[in-house]
């Protein structure tokens, strides 16, 4: 489907009073784009290891929205809203355009095909296996909305660790589940049980897919839990303490480094914490935290392009 998009190209000062303009006419979902540097308030919840460079404020913001093109009232009411900003001397201007026919959420479909790390084979649903890769082992993922292809290299790192040391039998929790690739890379190498957490209920959704895709039980082989097992004490305890033989987290820096003080009360001694998701800038700050803590000592660092796995054993 087609969508009219329209961006005002404003003062950062005028957007709130245009938010609420375009609010009053019944648009809601907006895209605010300005130069100003993100503040220590703004960043607190974001995870992200590279902001982006915003360069220098000039004091201008594009707020962008679309609009269905079969909705002429709602073109009319936009009208009488850019009237009524020029009357506060805003000085807005609109600047409209079309998006082209695109089906955003299987685009992607034609960049995902069949992938080999180690001895595992990961392909898209909807692809056959190649002939060459026929005795591999084989995980089948349609990741939807959640992250997890087995394409970026964090994954793949993750990846290779659990077929180096999964054993049969092993209890493992995959935190950020996403997916779900990790977990089901853990089973079909022969781990007994694997209990996934992520945040998002989209991840929970795509795991019950692929889950069935793989021929596992979801529940049973496969437990995924919708919470943060940093500070959510019911979380913690549904996953278990001292139990775990392999954890896996692919996530980002930040939450590695947080995770490491919560996640060994939950592994037995001598499990593994195999974390990826390390941008190599961050290496340090990640290595650092886990050095730190008396309950692990490091065992491994890999790289793979610019991103990094380190395992650790807890002592």
């Amino acid at each position: 489907m087609k969508w009219n998009k329209y961006s005002f190209i404003t003062r950062s000062d005028s957007v709130d009073i245009l938010s609420a303009l375009l609010c009053d006419v019944g648009i809601e979902g907006i895209e605010v784009e300005d130069h100003k540097a993100l503040s220590q308030e703004d960043t607190k919840g974001m995870f992200i290891d590279i902001l982006p460079d915003l360069g220098p404020d000039d004091g201008t913001a594009k707020v962008s929205f679309y609009l269905d093109p079969d909705d002429p009232e709602l073109e009319r009411k936009l009208a009488d809203a850019v009237e009524t900003l020029d009357q506060f001397g805003n000085g807005a201007e609109l600047v409209s355009g079309q998006t082209e026919d695109i089906d955003w959420i299987n685009n992607w479909k034609e960049f995902f095909h069949p992938l080999s790390v180690g001895n595992i084979l990961v392909k898209p649903t909807w692809e056959d296996v190649p002939v060459e890769d026929k005795d591999k082992i084989l995980i089948e993922i349609d990741p939807g909305t959640a992250f997890g292809t087995g394409g970026h290299e964090t994954t793949q790192l993750c990846m290779i660790q659990l077929e180096k040391y999964i054993k049969a039998g092993d209890e493992v929790c995959d935190l950020g589940t996403g997916s779900g690739i990790l977990g089901i890379a853990a089973l079909k190498l022969g781990a007994g049980h694997v209990v996934g957490t992520d945040l998002d209920d989209n991840a929970i959704d795509a795991v019950g897919e692929n889950c069935i895709q793989n021929n596992i039980e979801i529940g049973r082989a496969f437990e995924v839990i919708c919470g943060n097992v940093i500070d959510d004490r019911s979380v913690q305890d549904r996953i278990g303490y001292e139990k775990y033989d392999i954890v896996v987290a692919n996530i980002l820096a930040p939450v590695i480094i947080m995770l490491v003080d919560e996640v060994a009360r939950h592994m037995k001694k001598g499990a593994l914490f195999i974390t990826s998701g390390i941008i190599d800038t961050k290496e340090a700050e990640v290595t650092e935290a886990f050095r730190r803590n008396p309950e692990f000592e490091i065992t491994e660092i890999n790289h793979l392009g610019e991103w990094v796995n380190i395992t650790a054993r807890k002592r």
